[in-house]
């Protein structure tokens, strides 16, 4: 009888497991596992609940009895991915979630410099005040062309920047051209504290760069930049080329110059939206603001224009930006890998809804890679020009937005 009672529960307890999902995940190998539990988050966290249209347990059964290895698991599940047809939806192994969290952290190894790919060749864009580089005499504008004995013409900027970082207190050597001299670099490493916020203030005007919203130290290096600038007749705020990163980020800098009121809403897989409001706030910034976007600057850029943009409290300034209107959250996934996944959409405070679409300045002005090799920056030049032509009107209503308008 005992016996009968055993198996009964045995029973029992596999069609329990077998409801809930959690069968195969329990009895599967570790790559096995690391497959179910990356599809059983997509299925139940992807904002659309459709999966794209598709039976999502297709591919649990077509690929499970493949996976042999970690390497299987990858490739199964960047396939499934792919299904979704979603760019921001994606899984990152060790080596990219490592990466991520160092933008979150804030803080890497390395020698402080900015680069980019321009006309086929890797630049400098810029140089961190304080850091190795600044301190060994690379400038912005410089050629790289070769890191320790690797040449790097051909290389992806990514690939170049791994070469470049490394532990602290080893040395690197950079050989880079500067008025067509070559000049060869050895430089110490250090722990480098990522900035993503710059002031420069000239013409009584605040120019506040922010590069991402990817670290939690943003909001407090905006804070820091408007105290600094508090004697300043106006506010240009620089998102160009940010693509995001924390949404409570984008909220908390928006705060700061709306009073009250919704700043944004997201919408969750089920349709519910939900408003995220403005905490009352009393000493918001009210001087003339200018942003400057362009279709590099995405996601939390577009949240925080976005909504100065629909409280008429700032003008746009720029080119169209890129129009990500979708809300990712990242989950761990076996201690070192990590999944993005798109969970919600989100709308301005009218209601916009962004993605695919983008936000159009108030004035389109280009700035072109010419504008660049020339030192000439025409989108900041009419900022500029706006925040010197600004007409204060007052507000009619109590917690109404300060409007303002130009001379166009």
């Amino acid at each position: 009888m005992r016996n009968k009672y055993t198996v009964t529960f045995i029973i029992a307890l596999a069609l329990i497991l077998s409801i809930l999902g959690f069968r195969d995940i329990l009895f599967k190998s570790k790559a096995q596992r690391l497959f179910l539990t990356s599809w059983n988050e997509l299925k139940t966290e992807y904002y659309d609940k459709t999966l794209n249209h598709q039976d999502w347990n297709k591919w649990r059964d077509k690929y499970i009895d493949q996976i042999h290895t970690e390497e299987d698991a990858y490739v199964a599940i960047d396939s499934i991915i792919e299904s979704l047809n979603d760019p921001y939806t994606r899984f990152l192994r060790p080596e990219e979630f490592e990466e991520q969290n160092i933008g979150i952290n804030a803080k890497l190894f390395g020698i402080g410099v900015n680069i980019s790919e321009i006309n086929g060749k890797t630049i400098v864009v810029s140089v961190l005040e304080g850091s190795p580089a600044q301190k060994a005499g690379i400038k912005a504008g410089d050629i790289l062309t070769k890191v320790n004995d690797t040449e790097i013409k051909g290389f992806k900027i990514n690939d170049v920047a791994k070469l470049v970082r490394g532990p602290a207190d080893s040395k690197v050597q950079l050989k880079i051209i500067r008025d067509k001299t070559a000049i060869v670099y050895n430089i110490k490493r250090e722990e480098i504290k990522i900035k993503t916020v710059k002031l420069n203030v000239t013409d009584n005007i605040a120019h506040i760069t922010i590069s991402s919203f990817l670290s939690q130290d943003t909001p407090v290096e905006v804070q820091q930049a408007l105290e600094k600038s508090q004697k300043t007749k106006g506010i240009i705020l620089d998102l160009r080329g940010n693509t995001g990163g924390l949404l409570p980020n984008a909220v908390i800098i928006a705060n700061m110059f709306i009073p009250s009121g919704n700043i944004v809403s997201i919408v969750d897989r089920n349709g519910k939206s939900t408003k995220i409001e403005a905490i009352t706030n009393y000493d918001y910034i009210q001087k003339p603001l200018v942003i400057l976007i362009n279709e590099g600057s995405a996601s939390a850029s577009e949240i925080l224009s976005g909504a100065l943009k629909d409280y008429n409290r700032a003008i746009l300034v720029g080119e169209k930006s890129f129009g990500k209107g979708l809300v990712q959250k990242i989950e761990t996934i076996q201690k070192n890998n990590g999944l993005n996944i798109t969970i919600a959409k989100y709308l301005t405070p009218s209601g916009t809804d962004i993605n695919k679409k983008g936000i159009e300045p108030d004035f389109k002005v280009e700035y072109t890679k010419e504008d660049f090799l020339k030192h000439k920056d025409p989108q900041l030049d009419k900022a500029k020009e706006i925040i010197n032509t600004y007409k204060k009107i007052t507000a009619e209503a109590e917690n109404q937005p300060i409007e303002y308008t130009t001379n166009k």
